[in-house]
């Protein structure tokens, strides 16, 4: 498989394959790598041509912050490195534990404020992309007008490039789009989890990158099954192939797969060197 760059934005070319930060912190619960392994894990991805990571500032645990490891192990950044960060009913780490009422980062004021600690703790002037991110309180929740304009006002003001909408329906990206122009979609995604396919085809369709989450695991007995026989096939894992299955199932899908593990780090990777055959896609399903 030859994998082309894609036009994140239309001006910024990102591999098809990035790198996912969260597991570097243990947020919010789980294992984490040591600080130095998490350091050497972003340094090397970026040898290995990774230029596309995803953050978010709340990712952060016991004094372990994706954003500041970010800092440390790549700043100054190279000239084609997208960071992608979000901003969303959380504003610190911890706040994943309150109830809805008291998340209240989709308000202006806190949005505002999750883009500056961005801001401060990657040491940038302007984020290259923010998501803004739903879902994340009880029930149906505000509309995404509100903080999506509220994040227009921001990039008006220069402190962000381009603007992504995380963990939303395809009403509500369509509501998106006739607010803000967008350079991706951010959603729960992978061969056993394929509600969103409309919605990946509508991003194709308007030229916006699809950037799912959970791209691998929580698979079907049968899907696991289907994996299972394809990646014998080819000698590969089966993680290998659900990554493969999602750079063929579209051009405009985009992968942060999160590893604490150098191992795993090049295993996701060589997943772009996988052809699937059109046997392989039908037996997959």
């Amino acid at each position: 498989m030859t994998l082309q760059p894609w036009p994140l934005g239309g001006d910024m070319k990102v591999a098809r394959i990035g790198y996912g930060t969260m597991k570097l912190t243990g947020w919010p619960r789980g294992e984490r790598p040591d600080r130095e392994t998490a350091l050497a894990l972003l340094r090397r991805a970026v040898e290995l041509g990774v230029n596309h990571l995803d953050t978010a500032h709340y990712y952060s645990r016991d004094g372990v912050a994706a954003n500041e490891l970010i800092r440390e192990a790549l700043h100054p950044y190279p000239d084609d490195l997208v960071i992608v960060t979000k901003v969303g009913a959380l504003v610190e780490g911890s706040d994943i534990a309150l109830p809805a009422a008291r998340k209240t980062g989709l308000t202006r004021d806190n949005l505002r404020r999750g883009v500056e600690a961005n801001l401060r703790s990657l040491g940038v002037d302007r984020l290259d992309v923010v998501n803004l991110r739903m879902g994340d309180v009880d029930g149906a929740g505000p509309s995404l007008a509100e903080p999506l304009e509220a994040l227009l006002a921001l990039r008006d003001e220069g402190l962000i490039r381009h603007l992504g909408v995380s963990n939303v329906t395809l009403a509500e990206f369509e509501e998106a789009r006739r607010i803000a122009p967008l350079a991706c979609v951010q959603n729960l995604y992978n061969l056993s989890r394929r509600e969103d396919d409309p919605l990946v085809d509508a991003c194709a369709r308007a030229g916006i990158a699809y950037v799912p989450f959970f791209p691998v695991g929580g698979f079907e007995p049968v899907t696991a099954r289907n994996l299972e026989a394809v990646a014998a096939r080819h000698g590969a894992t089966t993680p290998q192939v659900a990554l493969a299955w999602l750079l063929a199932r579209s051009p405009n899908i985009l992968l942060i797969p999160g590893t604490g593990s150098p191992a795993h780090l090049e295993e996701n990777l060589a997943a772009g060197t996988l052809t699937l055959t059109a046997q392989d896609m039908a037996d997959l399903g």
